[in-house]
Parts: structure tokens; C-alpha cells; sequence
């Protein structure tokens, strides 16, 4: 831990797919980036034990490996990759960033790719089997899982859009709620209702997850479930009303959100959304990147809440280090300036 602030030009906030390809080209650009890997190395990908997405890789590639042959990508052109963690931001010219040891630095821009976690339930088996069948993306992981029974739970647009994607793969989808209403947009229910009466979703309202049976290496054999006519039987197991039952199912997608890691920004001036997602300029041209702040830019899902997707993160990373670097270099531009107009006066 120290008060002496070790300046740099230029970090980046997190190691998922939108920090790394920020660092890859920022380092190209020679402008040093330092990675605080924040705390979640890797991001959300390192739980995808197979991503067939991603273009370049016909055959696949292991989440882990992919976000590890990019670090190395970054570290070869010049990126240093750190395990830290930020805890505050004080925006200035140049930033100052302390990270929970109590590392201090100062930075004259800060790309913000600390992306979103997704939330979990907590349940037995959960954390055991997630990238063995269970998962927080359908789109990165049904279709390894064609004609099985699929379960997903969650009540909002979320998961009625993940369970309308699944059914392109699944024998049958559960949707497993809480509630007996659904929280989704009416667009969603309608559609939910339609893929139901096709028999190709069945809607298990009033009943919540307990535990996921299984292993890594034989994927997962079924759930068990709790139901009860008034809802949230969780908090009524030992209620007469409350029926326990298992499912036999292959895969369990949980879509009851994410959680934006931005908590660092308050105060900062950085603006955000009811939810904590960092808001953007956007729209054409550059500078899509850059916040309310100037010199502090977003990427990845910490902005993105609808795609969610690697390669979408990938790509707003590479416009964050794009934005950051003619930041930078209109900065440097700009204290030239001021050094020439002083010398100037000293004449």
C-alpha cells in the first residue's frame, strides 16, 4: 500500500474480451496500457467451456484459452496485465484511480470494460456444473445441448427471449418463475404463450429451482423444484402446500439478470441507467465510446445490456482504445501547445 501515485497513460478497467481487445490495440497504438483484471480475470467467457461463435475458430475454442491467447496478443505488443481491482475513481486531469490494496494510480484516460456479472442463484450444484450444463447465455451455449429437455429460469424479457431462442434446439423448454405473472413485456408473454400451445415451451409458474444434480464430466441428470400455489415457495418448504418434485433435464440456463460492475463510477460524473449500465454517446461518426467525463470511456457489457456477445464486445473495445487514443493525442497536442505558447512568453 502506498500514497505515491504511479502514473500512466492510458488503463483499462478489466480482462474480459472488450479490456483485452481495448489493450491489443491501444498497445499498437504505443500508448502502454495497463490491465487491471479487476475481479473477474477474464471476464464471463472464462465460464464457456466451448465458444463456437467466435469467428476464426471453425472448430471452437475453450473460453479460458481464448481470453488467454489475447492476453498474450496484448502482453506482445506491449500491454501489462495486473491483478488489481478498482475500488474509487476521482476524474481529473489525469485521473486518479485507487485500487482496493490501496494502490494508487493516475491516468490520463481510463477505459471502463469491467463488464456485468450475471446473477445465480446460489443453489446446490450450481457453481459445480456452470459450464457443464448450466449457463448464463443461451446464445453462446444451446445448441450444444440439441434435443434436450431444457430448464430456464426467470420471468422478465431475459428469459422469455433465451427461452424462444432455445427452442431451435431443445426437445422441450421449462421456463421455471417464481410467480404466477410474468415480468416480461407483453411482445414476450405473447410470444411464450404462442410457443406453448405448440408444445414447444411449458411455463412451470409459482415454482423455483433447489438444486442442479449432475457432475463436469457426465453434464447435468435433472433438477429438483419446489412449487406453491401463492408463489416464492422458497420461502414456504415446510409449508403443506409446498410440492417438491424433479425434473430429468440437460442443461440449465439462468436468465434473471446481470449486475453491472460500475460501482467504482458513482460520483464520478460518469452517467448511468436506473440499473448501474454506463451510458455512451453513441450514434455515428467517433467518439462513440466516450462518457459524460472526458478522458473515461466505456466498453463491452458495462454498456451493452441487449447483445451481450463476445465478438460485440470486441468490437466496442477496439472503438474505446480508437476514441482513447485520439483523446490522448489531442491532449498531448494540446499541453505542446501550452509549452510553446509559455516559452513564447518567455521571449
Amino acid at each position: 500500500m502506498t500514497d505515491e501515485a504511479e502514473h500512466r497513460r492510458l488503463i483499462v478497467a478489466g480482462s474480459g474480451i472488450a479490456g483485452l481487445t481495448a489493450a491489443i490495440y491501444a498497445a499498437r497504438s504505443n500508448n502502454e496500457p495497463l490491465v487491471l483484471e479487476g475481479p473477474e480475470p477474464g471476464g464471463q467467457l472464462t465460464l464457456t467451456t466451448d465458444v463456437a461463435n467466435y469467428p476464426g475458430f471453425p472448430d471452437g475454442i475453450g473460453g479460458p484459452e481464448l481470453v488467454n491467447n489475447m492476453k498474450s496478443q496484448a502482453e506482445r505488443f506491449g500491454a501489462e496485465i495486473d491483478h488489481g481491482v478498482i475500488a474509487d475513481v476521482e476524474p481529473g486531469t489525469p485521473h486518479r484511480v485507487e485500487l482496493r490494496d490501496g494502490t494508487i494510480y493516475t491516468a490520463d484516460a481510463l477505459i471502463v470494460a469491467s463488464g456485468a456479472s450475471a446473477r445465480t442463484l446460489g443453489v446446490p450444484g450450481e457453481d459445480e456444473l456452470m459450464g457443464y450444463g448450466v449457463s448464463t447465455c443461451a446464445t453462446c451455449d444451446g445448441a450444444f445441448f440439441r434435443d434436450e429437455d431444457m430448464v430456464v429460469v426467470g420471468g422478465g424479457d431475459a428469459a422469455c427471449e433465451e427461452a424462444a431462442f432455445l427452442t431451435k434446439f431443445a426437445d422441450t423448454v421449462y421456463i421455471v418463475h417464481r410467480r404466477e405473472e410474468f415480468r416480461a413485456e407483453d411482445y414476450w408473454i405473447d410470444r411464450i404463450r404462442e410457443l406453448e400451445s405448440e408444445g414447444r415451451i411449458e411455463v412451470l409458474t409459482n415454482t423455483e429451482l433447489l438444486e442442479i444434480r449432475g457432475s463436469p464430466e457426465d453434464g447435468i441428470e435433472g433438477v429438483t423444484l419446489a412449487r406453491h400455489p401463492d408463489g416464492h415457495p422458497t420461502e414456504k418448504l415446510d409449508d403443506a402446500d409446498t410440492e417438491r418434485f424433479e425434473m430429468a433435464v440437460g442443461a440449465v440456463f439462468m436468465a434473471i439478470g446481470h449486475t453491472p460492475n460500475t460501482e467504482y463510477l458513482k460520483g464520478t460524473g460518469v452517467e448511468m441507467d436506473d440499473t448501474g449500465y454506463m451510458e455512451t454517446v453513441g450514434g455515428d461518426g467517433g467518439g462513440q465510446t466516450r462518457t459524460a467525463v472526458e478522458g473515461i470511456f466505456g466498453a463491452g457489457d458495462v454498456v451493452d445490456h441487449h447483445y451481450q456477445q463476445a465478438i460485440t464486445a470486441g468490437g466496442m473495445g477496439c472503438k474505446a482504445a480508437i476514441d482513447a487514443d485520439s483523446y490522448l493525442e489531442d491532449l498531448e497536442r494540446a499541453k505542446d501547445a501550452s509549452v510553446d505558447a509559455a516559452a513564447a512568453d518567455d521571449d
